[in-house]
């Protein structure tokens, strides 16, 4: 097996994250699902933004923010995602390939433009979500490099890609290939809305030992075991997966790996500002540690610590650097 040309190389959705802070009225008024992420059509993104006070507009997307995470701690990444060929769009390669993340997915011509997530961030720091998906739910199995997948260490894949066809049949694609370069495939859960709509499919790729590391949070491992009682959850995974990462918000996180178990508290945060992206920069430092061989408690403390940076400010990209803070943090 070839030494990795890069430690991951994920697919996700790619999406142009609009943000702006806003009212506990406002929220009210527009009859949002506060702290959720709800779908709308162009109309409604169009009605949302109009809405919308001052914002910021930034490449976004679960699996790009666990890339710009790494990339910012080092790691060498690549991404694949679809826009069209539209402002957002050449906002979104920018903005990806300016954080050190190769991307030369194809952009798309014609209709729909390229997805934008309005997001709404309340004074307690909640974030309510308003997604229109349109581009990036027509990444087609052709627009895999199937070369590209294969020199990845591991194959990270975005839950919320799953649900459109063409994203989905291309993900089972590139995990086909990844698994028969001996690379290691990693699947992030993303909401239990995914797992209600394609929890069989997950359970089945899990039976059959297609992922090799798994990130839920404790919502998302009751929705997927069915068990409500967390240890209950974990217990129904054991030994399913090689690794498994658990969640807790402001409980920490717990994971479990070839049977060896570790647990991180969450690290203190002066002011939770902004909780968009803790997720996906607690995957970040996580991957980043497992690449390099770290252990199982150090990968949970380094998704712990970027975690807890994003959550201290408005977005879901780091702003400080982050290899000084992690070595900072451990020493």
């Amino acid at each position: 097996m070839t030494e990795p040309r890069y430690d991951v190389i994920a697919i996700g959705n790619a999406i142009v994250d609009v943000m702006s802070p806003c009212t506990e009225e406002l929220i009210d008024e527009l009859d949002l699902n506060k702290g959720g992420m709800t779908l709308v059509d162009e109309d409604g993104a169009q009605r949302l933004y109009e809405a919308m006070g001052p914002a910021r507009e930034i490449s976004g997307g679960s699996a790009a923010n666990t890339l710009a995470g790494m990339s910012a701690l080092g790691a060498q990444c690549a991404f694949v995602g679809q826009v069209a060929k539209d402002q957002l769009g050449d906002v979104f390669t920018h903005d990806i390939r300016a954080v050190g993340i190769d991307f030369d997915t194809p952009s798309r011509d014609g209709q729909p433009s390229t997805a934008r997530c309005l997001i709404f961030v309340t004074p307690d720091g909640e974030r309510t979500m308003n997604t229109f998906l349109g581009a990036s739910q027509f990444l087609p199995p052709a627009a895999l490099d199937g070369e590209l997948i294969a020199s990845a260490g591991i194959l990270y894949l975005e839950g919320y890609l799953w649900d459109p066809e063409e994203p989905r049949s291309a993900m089972r694609r590139a995990i086909e290939v990844a698994r028969k370069a001996g690379r290691k495939v990693a699947f992030t859960a993303s909401e239990s809305f995914v797992i209600d709509r394609h929890g069989d499919d997950f359970r089945k790729m899990i039976e059959e030992g297609l992922i090799d590391i798994m990130f839920v949070n404790e919502t998302e491992l009751a929705t997927l075991t069915g068990e409500s009682e967390f240890e209950a959850g974990l217990a129904a995974l054991d030994g399913k997966i090689p690794v498994l990462v658990a969640t807790r918000s402001a409980r920490g996180a717990v994971g479990i790996a070839n049977g060896q178990r570790a647990e991180v508290n969450a690290e203190p945060v002066e002011k939770v500002i902004d909780t968009t992206g803790a997720g996906d920069l607690f995957a970040a430092g996580f991957l980043t540690g497992h690449a390099r061989g770290e252990s199982l408690e150090t990968c949970l403390r380094m998704g712990s610590i970027c975690a807890a940076e994003i959550i201290s400010h408005y977005g879901a990209r780091p702003e400080v650097d982050l290899k000084a803070l992690m070595a900072e943090k451990l020493g």
